[in-house]
């Protein structure tokens, strides 16, 4: 798969489309085979018991493969998730970032499918993965 969003670009493309995440999410890389997207976690993150919660490490899933689609099709504003599933496996570090490891599985003309590996910096075992599939608008 040819990548047509950088790591710059897509960077820019969230403080621009997006302002109200400005700081929360940052791409560390992309390749052919995936996106790399970091997510520094503060008090605002965590739950009761000092874990961080679970609709934070669902952003970062569906964020990340938002930019994944985005890093193989350009700048396409209103795709949207249609489905999404998660499991949370073990419990992240209180105060450490978290990292996305999203990949495309299948690019579609409409649907597209992919994965969401999440680990806690320090650890080396994953703390979450998600399945996520994203409708593309038709192009006019």
């Amino acid at each position: 798969m040819a990548v047509l969003m950088d790591v710059e670009a897509l960077n820019a493309f969230l403080i621009a489309e997006f302002p109200q995440v400005t700081g929360e999410f940052r791409v560390r890389s992309v390749t052919p085979l995936d996106v790399v997207v970091e997510m520094p976690m503060t008090y605002q993150h965590l739950r009761p018991g000092g874990t961080v919660s679970g609709p934070t490490m669902f952003a970062l899933a569906d964020v990340s493969i938002y930019l994944a689609i985005l890093a193989r099709v350009g700048p396409i504003e209103l795709a949207v998730t249609t489905n999404a599933s998660i499991d949370f496996m073990r419990k992240p570090a209180a105060g450490k970032t978290l990292i996305a490891t999203a990949r495309i599985l299948k690019l579609g003309r409409i649907l597209t499918v992919g994965d969401v590996l999440i680990q806690s910096e320090g650890l080396d075992a994953p703390v979450a993965r998600a399945s996520m599939t994203y409708s593309i608008p038709p192009k006019r």
